[in-house]
């Protein structure tokens, strides 16, 4: 299959190395209450290299995997080879969704449904979600705020993180800056990845993503739902079940599908 994809390269390939220590992030202790609640099978929308849906698989839930980008797939299936794993893995856009079965939770973490940065595209896979849903189902998503009113429209260059890469003993470094566009709510973006043998710069990357993502207020963001013809709409905060406030900069959304 041959499409455009964003996260290629040392973008794939390190993305372990930075989020390395993840077993007790709490949207995964959040999902697998989501899981527990709604029931199975689910779907990892976003899947990248398989941080949630091998350790659902692992636990024995019936999870199936789905991401736009071929070289995050191809890392998830050498890790669940390694442990033994034989997960249902989709090449797909959000968009244009289209598996052999249906849910009863679908999860899409990371914040990853705001890649979508083309309104009409964002309202597709709503549409998506809902028809590969089970009545009665649930679809589940983070919501974050990148910038808000007061904040500079535009970052330095920052150090995301510099690590030894396990596979090859070499240090790895990368380096992000970012614009923001408020009357748009989007943002754009620019990766520098760095490897560096014996403290010499031995091979860069960059990586150019405009725009690179949307973001949504409370309000816009269960409207999606309602406009995809989602019930018993929720917002709650962070990844926890409580009702979310005003102005908070990371939030869920909550919605089933009609009986």
């Amino acid at each position: 299959m041959t499409m455009d994809y964003e996260y290629r390269g040392l973008l794939a390939s390190t993305w372990d190395v930075w989020r390395d220590d993840t077993a007790n992030w709490s949207d995964r202790h959040l999902f697998l209450e989501v899981i527990r609640r709604y029931g199975e099978p689910a779907l990892d929308v976003g899947c990248a290299t398989g941080r949630l849906i091998l350790d659902f698989l692992e636990q024995g839930i019936d999870c199936d995997g789905v991401d736009v980008s071929p070289e995050m797939l191809a890392i998830t299936r050498a890790k669940a080879a390694a442990r033994g794993l034989r997960p249902n893995l989709y090449q797909q856009r959000m968009e244009a969704l289209d598996l052999p079965r249906a849910y009863r939770t679908i999860l899409v973490p990371s914040s990853t449904f705001q890649l979508i940065t083309d309104a009409n595209a964002a309202q597709e896979a709503m549409r998506r979600f809902s028809n590969h849903l089970l009545p009665g189902g649930v679809l589940v998503m983070p919501f974050f705020l990148p910038w808000q009113p007061g904040q500079p429209l535009e970052t330095d260059w920052l150090l995301v993180f510099e690590r030894v890469r396990a596979s090859d003993g070499l240090t790895v470094r990368r380096w992000s800056y970012e614009r923001y566009e408020p009357e748009l709510q989007l943002w754009h973006s620019k990766d520098r990845f760095e490897v560096v043998r014996e403290g010499e710069v031995i091979d860069v990357e960059n990586h150019e993503r405009s725009p690179a993502g949307r973001w949504y207020s409370q309000a816009q963001a269960a409207a999606l739902f309602e406009q995809a013809d989602f019930v018993n709409i929720r917002v709650t905060s962070e990844f926890s079940d409580a009702p979310a406030t005003e102005g908070e900069a990371l939030f869920c959304v909550w919605g089933e599908k009609r009986l």
